[in-house]
C-alpha cells in the first residue's frame, strides 16, 4: 500500500464514523417525535363526545373536526340556516341580520382561507358590522390574519345557541368589537399543531411551536383577551378539546358584556 492510500484510509474511516453518527443522531430525534405523537396516533381519546352536555369541571370532550356535523338551528335564531355538512373550508355568506349588513363564516378554516376572506370583503356592500361563526377550526395563521381584518373592520362577532366555535376559530370570536356567544354555543381551545412536520427533527419542531405561540400570545393582546385562556389550551391535548363556560369566557373577556 502507498503511503498516500495509508493516509487516507483513517480519513475514509472517519468519515464512515461521522455519518454513523450523524445516522444515529437523526434516528433519536425521529424517535423522540415519534414517541410525542404515537400515544395521541395508538390511544384514542377516552373523553365523553362533543355531544355530550358539559359543566364546569367536566369541560373536556373528544375532538376530531371531520366527526363534527352542525348542530340543527332554532328557526329564526341566526341568518343562515345550518346545513346538514360541515364545509371543509370556510364559506363566506353576505347577508343581513336584526336590520344589519352581516356575514356568515362557516365550515373548517383552510390555509388560504385569509386571502378568500380578504376577496370576499371588498364584494360586500354595505360593509358588514356583524358576523357569526360556526366553525370546527383549522389553520391557526389563516384565524390570526381573518381576526385582524375583523377588527380592523370593526365588526362584532357572533354565536347562535346551535353554533360551535372550536379549535383556532375563538381567534375569530376574540377579533369582534363586541363579543356575543348565546347559551348553548360551544367554544373550545386545545393544543395547536402550527403547521409542524412531526418528521422533522424535535428541536424545529419545538422552534415552529414556540413560534407559533408567540404569535397567538402578541394577537390576544391586540385583541385585549387575557392571555390566561392559553392555560387551558396548553394542557388539552389535539384530540380533544377544552369547552370554556360562559364564565369563563367573561372573565378572559372573551365575550363581552351585554
Amino acid at each position: 500500500m502507498t503511503d498516500a492510500a495509508t493516509q487516507r484510509l483513517p480519513a475514509s474511516r472517519m468519515l464512515r464514523w461521522i455519518f454513523g453518527l450523524q445516522l444515529i443522531f437523526a434516528a433519536v430525534l425521529l424517535g423522540s417525535d415519534l414517541l410525542r405523537v404515537l400515544p395521541q396516533l395508538a390511544f384514542t381519546s377516552t373523553a365523553p363526545a362533543i355531544t355530550q352536555p358539559a359543566g364546569p369541571g367536566d369541560q373536556t370532550r373528544r375532538y376530531d373536526p371531520s366527526r363534527i356535523d352542525p348542530r340543527p338551528a332554532r328557526p329564526g335564531s341566526r341568518p343562515v340556516p345550518t346545513s346538514t355538512d360541515m364545509p371543509s373550508r370556510l364559506v363566506f355568506v353576505d347577508t343581513a341580520w336584526d336590520g344589519k349588513p352581516t356575514i356568515t363564516l362557516t365550515g373548517q378554516i383552510a390555509p388560504g382561507d385569509a386571502d378568500r376572506f380578504a376577496d370576499f370583503l371588498t364584494t360586500v356592500v354595505p360593509a358588514p358590522v356583524q358576523a357569526f361563526l360556526n366553525s370546527t377550526g383549522g389553520s391557526v395563521q389563516d384565524a390570526l390574519a381573518m381576526g385582524r381584518q375583523l377588527r380592523k373592520l370593526g365588526i362584532d362577532t357572533q354565536m347562535a345557541a346551535s353554533d360551535i366555535c372550536l379549535s383556532a376559530c375563538p381567534y375569530l370570536l376574540a377579533a369582534g368589537t363586541a363579543r356575543t356567544v348565546e347559551d348553548g354555543a360551544l367554544v373550545g381551545v386545545h393544543q395547536h399543531y402550527f403547521g409542524e412536520n412531526t418528521a422533522l427533527p424535535a428541536f424545529i419542531a419545538v422552534d415552529d411551536i414556540q413560534r407559533g405561540q408567540g404569535e397567538v400570545m402578541e394577537y390576544l393582546s391586540e385583541m385585549d383577551i387575557d392571555p390566561l385562556i392559553m392555560r387551558h389550551a396548553l394542557v388539552t391535548p389535539p384530540n380533544e378539546i377544552y369547552l370554556l363556560t360562559a364564565d369563563e369566557m367573561q372573565t378572559y373577556r372573551l365575550t363581552t358584556a351585554d
